[in-house]
């Protein structure tokens, strides 16, 4: 006596779904072009950053622009030690600051290239993370947009059309 298979018991698997992006090609395009811009800025600050950061944890100099110097000269711009000028404007302050808010815009640049190439979550931290780590924005872009170039060009069709 033979079985036979049920359609049940196939061993074909069920098609996989087709590709959908959140939006049109030229969406896409605008959205990693603004990612590799604000990559490029928040790798850049990032670096700043670091610099700033040895500066003033290992040397006790923050960078300085005007002021008056403790012994009465005036400064125009230099690395000082907070106690050694009054006055002036504390531009390791404003490193810290800039970079702050530009990694604000860099995330909502990752999750708006994220939404509309509908990524997984896990990609979407991983490319935030680009801006936490030194050099790690200038590779994380280059991956990026190389995928998102790959992707549109092998899926022409799941783009939506308006």
């Amino acid at each position: 006596m033979t079985r036979k298979e049920s359609p049940a018991m196939s061993s074909t698997a069920p098609a996989p779904k087709p590709r959908k992006f959140g939006g049109t090609p030229a969406q896409i395009r605008g959205a990693a072009k603004f990612y590799k811009v604000f990559a490029y800025i928040t790798g850049v600050m990032l670096l700043l950053l670091v610099v700033e950061m040895i500066f003033k944890y290992f040397w006790s100099l923050e960078l300085f622009v005007g002021g008056t110097l403790v012994d009465g000269t005036a400064n125009s711009v230099g690395l000082f030690n907070r106690a050694e000028i009054t006055g002036g404007a504390n531009l390791s302050l404003g490193i810290l600051i800039a970079h702050g808010w530009l990694y604000v815009v860099y995330l909502f640049s990752d999750f708006r290239l994220w939404s509309l190439m509908r990524w997984p979550f896990m990609r979407f931290v991983t490319i935030a993370l680009g801006g936490v780590v030194p050099f790690l924005s200038f590779y994380t872009e280059s991956k990026v947009h190389a995928e998102v170039d790959r992707e549109l060009a092998a899926h022409p069709k799941a783009a939506k059309r308006y």
